[in-house]
């Protein structure tokens, strides 16, 4: 059974920095793309970056270009976003998600995605 779990989530002020992870089981993580996706209160889901197993590329949204990073952490055995230079906007619920065919590069679409963890609240202060 495939199971994810986000954390790292909390209260950050703007213009400072958060690190949620993504650690999954039932699956290999290195034989999938990997997304982090986020969820404003009364707004759709939308993809905020991903990482692609086939060419280890990243991708992101025009939102936070130059500000968060997603990785891999084989050490760990977890996907990263590493958020710096938080904004008030990017409050939501942060949810990692797993593309279990990963037949192409990552892409943004939540379709894309089949597996889905419960997710984690950041909060950025003004």
């Amino acid at each position: 059974q495939v199971q994810l779990v986000e954390s790292g989530g909390g209260l950050v002020q703007a213009g400072g920095s958060l690190r949620l992870s993504c650690a999954g089981s039932g699956f290999t993580p290195d034989f999938h793309n990997i997304g982090w996706f986020r969820q404003a209160p009364g707004k759709q889901r939308e993809g905020v970056s991903c990482t692609s197993v086939s060419d280890n590329s990243t991708y992101s949204a025009d939102s936070v270009k130059g500000r968060f990073t997603i990785s891999r952490e084989y050490a760990k055995n977890t996907v990263d976003l590493q958020m710096n230079r938080v904004k008030s906007e990017d409050t939501a619920v942060y949810y990692c998600a797993v593309d279990r065919e990963s037949s192409s590069v990552c892409g943004l679409e939540v379709d894309e995605y089949d597996w889905w963890g419960q997710g984690t609240q950041v909060t950025v202060s003004s």
